[in-house]
């Protein structure tokens, strides 16, 4: 376990939310989530100390881009101390919903993925659908593109209604477990896709 993320739950639970890092069984199923098979745009709310950050980096290409949302300040230099060898990677000590701004900034039209896990519980419903919505639009118009979360609850899927299609997984091997879901930017691909009426739908497997 790491001093400094725990030290920081204890200092800010609500902000933090998790009082050890997310299992490795947790990660690989996160990143199992995207496709590292071309140079992506990836950007990562709450990243923490960098358990999911140090996969994500272990699967990308050397070209890939990496934006890290994290608004400790503490968590925040630690990323930074960590991964300042890589040039892929850019440390953002601000709030997620800025995202579009960073991307404007760097030249980057859009994000392949954005991966969070930061709790959307306890936001507040105007903050969240404002986030949600920034999500939305900085996502490439690609059926790969998509918004990953990994949450303790599902609430979020009832947010999303402007993503036409999700898929859900839940990770008993994590503590606590979570809810690792795939909201999808476009209507097209290989799982989830729309039924007869056209409708969204969705599934949840357990594992």
């Amino acid at each position: 376990m790491s001093a400094l993320f725990l030290k920081r739950f204890f200092q800010k639970p609500m902000q933090v939310a998790s009082i050890i890092p997310s299992s490795k069984t947790l990660i690989r199923k996160v990143a199992g989530k995207m496709n590292f098979s071309a140079p992506r745009i990836i950007a990562e709310y709450g990243p923490g100390e960098g358990c999911h950050t140090r996969e994500i980096l272990n699967r990308m290409t050397p070209d890939s881009h990496l934006l890290l949302f994290e608004l400790d300040p503490e968590l925040a230099s630690h990323l930074e101390d960590q991964f300042r060898g890589d040039s892929r990677v850019s440390v953002l000590n601000c709030d997620a919903a800025e995202l579009n701004t960073a991307l404007a900034r760097r030249g980057l039209p859009h994000c392949d993925y954005i991966v969070s896990g930061i709790p959307f519980s306890i936001l507040e419903p105007s903050k969240k659908r404002e986030l949600l919505q920034h999500t939305f639009d900085a996502l490439k118009q690609e059926d790969h593109a998509a918004f990953i979360i990994y949450q303790v609850t599902n609430e979020l899927v009832g947010h999303c209604r402007h993503f036409p299609r999700s898929e859900s997984e839940y990770c008993l091997q994590n503590l606590p477990p979570m809810f690792v879901t795939k909201f999808y930017k476009t209507a097209n691909g290989h799982a989830g896709a729309h039924g007869k009426n056209g409708r969204r739908t969705s599934h949840l497997v357990r594992s």
